[in-house]
């Protein structure tokens, strides 16, 4: 079971949404919410400071035992030296129990040796993985397979979408 999360701010309230699914299914098998109020403002070059108490909210409602793998909207690493970013050090938080892969609409500057680049149906635009806990080309298989025919699979454009509901 993979389990997708995105976040959502606007100003200090934060929600939060998760998708529970098997690779390449078109729909989750399950979906779980929180709202977080007091989130702090974001601060360039810090962003997991925002954003990763936000998913240990979350994960809080997760048995991480069940899980093959976490998918974040993000980085796992800021650098080709392996500095974590926000995928990297939820892994550290979650104690190595779940591989992290990150799914970046952009490629984050010097870290080309740390992502795989994967372009989706007929998107011209990549989309740019890397991962901790999984071999890298078996994360970006799984993302490249993953259903739907645009850049971002059906379920990541599904939970990115519920995290902008009221």
């Amino acid at each position: 079971m993979i389990l997708a999360i995105d976040v959502h701010y606007k100003g200090a309230l934060a929600k939060v949404v998760g998708a529970f699914f098997e690779p390449k299914a078109a729909k989750a098998v399950q979906y779980i919410t929180t709202n977080i109020n007091g989130v702090d403002e974001y601060v360039p070059g810090e962003f997991y400071k925002r954003e990763l108490p936000c998913i240990l909210k979350l994960l809080e409602k997760v048995e991480l035992g069940k899980l093959d793998a976490i998918i974040i909207d993000g980085n796992v690493f800021i650098n080709n030296n392996g500095d974590f970013g926000l995928g990297g050090r939820l892994w550290e938080s979650i104690d190595h129990k779940v591989a992290v892969i990150g799914v970046a609409k952009s490629l984050f500057k010097n870290t080309e040796d740390k992502v795989i680049e994967i372009q989706r149906g007929k998107s011209e635009k990549h989309l740019f993985v890397s991962s901790i806990g999984i071999d890298l080309a078996a994360a970006a298989s799984l993302i490249h397979n993953m259903h739907g025919e645009y850049r971002l699979p059906s379920i990541l454009k599904e939970v990115d979408r519920l995290t902008k509901e009221a």
